[in-house]
């Protein structure tokens, strides 16, 4: 594994087919259907992950978006907090309870627990939501990538290590966030789309494009279209 060399130089956007890349989506299904019939028809349509927590119907987006066989749906760190709880609830169900999680279990009709719950409690709890999710749905969250490169455009949820190449990159900074990510600028012209950081608008700026406008807060569900030899088009819920 080398650490890149050059000189910080982008060049327009250019993958390898035109994408349209949708930001943190966090339960908000009415949004996602309303946004999706926005796309343009040409574009391969990729979601940057947070499919769940936060909104109300996490449930309903997740069923919709694992029968959806022409979306590139990659993973975030909320569906790695529910992954963590499904494996060890007693570790890692409080934090996930805290930051979400509680609006997932209901939209799976499961309720009763809390983030102070007892390790029987959890354990009941993740045993009631691998019933309800079954073995196709925690596959599918389990299957889900953590990045897709197109051109010199990299799709991840939360960014990357601007030191590495994108085959080097760590699943943990692609899905978490690396530290460096926004105030050290990539040498190898890839341009990163992510979400993860609510903006109050999509940004554009030296090889990064933000596009999680905070839908579960804001209404506000937001892609970025990219093709070659063109500026990014921004496609929001908004309007």
């Amino acid at each position: 594994m080398q650490k890149l060399r050059g000189t910080a130089g982008f060049s327009q956007p250019c993958p390898d087919r035109p994408l349209a890349i949708i930001g943190d989506v966090h339960g908000c299904a009415d949004l996602l259907h309303r946004l999706l019939a926005k796309l343009p028809s040409d574009a391969q349509v990729i979601l940057v992950g947070d499919y769940i927590d936060r909104g109300e119907d996490s449930a309903e987006v997740l069923r919709f978006l694992c029968e959806q066989k022409d979306l590139i749906c990659l993973r975030g760190n909320h569906e790695d907090m529910l992954l963590r709880f499904l494996e060890d609830p007693e570790r890692h169900g409080p934090r996930w309870l805290q930051y979400g999680g509680l609006q997932t279990l209901a939209s799976f009709r499961i309720a009763g627990v809390h983030p102070g719950a007892t390790p029987k409690a959890l354990t009941e709890c993740r045993d009631a939501l691998l019933a309800e999710m079954g073995t196709e749905l925690v596959g599918f969250v389990n299957r889900l990538l953590s990045s897709y490169l197109s051109g010199n455009v990299l799709v991840s949820h939360a960014g990357a290590n601007p030191s590495l190449a994108p085959e080097y990159q760590a699943p943990n900074d692609l899905t978490w966030g690396h530290p460096d990510f926004d105030r050290v600028l990539r040498k190898d012209g890839v341009w990163v789309a992510y979400g993860h950081v609510i903006q109050d608008k999509p940004t554009v700026s030296h090889g990064r494009i933000a596009i999680d406008t905070g839908a579960y807060a804001t209404g506000i569900l937001s892609a970025v279209y990219l093709t070659q030899g063109t500026e990014p088009t921004f496609i929001s819920t908004l309007r």
